[in-house]
């Protein structure tokens, strides 16, 4: 019973995994800013690990930078769900991706403020 359980765990896990890539797949296709974000993020996250004191701010650098990607695609997923209901131009489908453009914005504001704060 438990190999059984073990077994659909591992399954789900990878076919998690799997659509989580088909999902990235998709937004770096459509999305500019997440391929900006994608490249940059190696570098900055090398740049955290020099330029971090302590293994924690090391941590926060880092999940700063995770923050924004994690947003962006959230971003993406809106907008594709908005674009899916209707292309018709609606005031409340602008407000709706506008919303989900500052929390993009806030996201990268975020990181500014924690890095800043962090490594002065």
């Amino acid at each position: 019973m438990l190999r059984n359980l073990l077994q659909l765990a591992r399954r789900r896990l990878i076919s998690a995994f799997l659509y989580s890539l088909e999902g990235f797949g998709a937004a770096w296709k459509s999305e500019e800013a997440i391929k900006v974000e994608a490249f940059l993020l190696p570098w900055l996250i090398a740049a955290a690990l020099y330029l971090g004191d302590s293994g924690t701010e090391q941590a926060v650098l880092i999940s700063c930078l995770f923050l924004v990607l994690i947003v962006e695609l959230l971003n993406t997923a809106i907008e594709k769900t908005i674009d899916r209901i209707s292309t018709e131009h609606h005031t409340l489908s602008k407000t709706v991706k506008d919303m989900g453009s500052a929390a993009v914005l806030g996201a990268i504001l975020n990181t500014v403020v924690v890095w800043v704060l962090i490594l002065l």
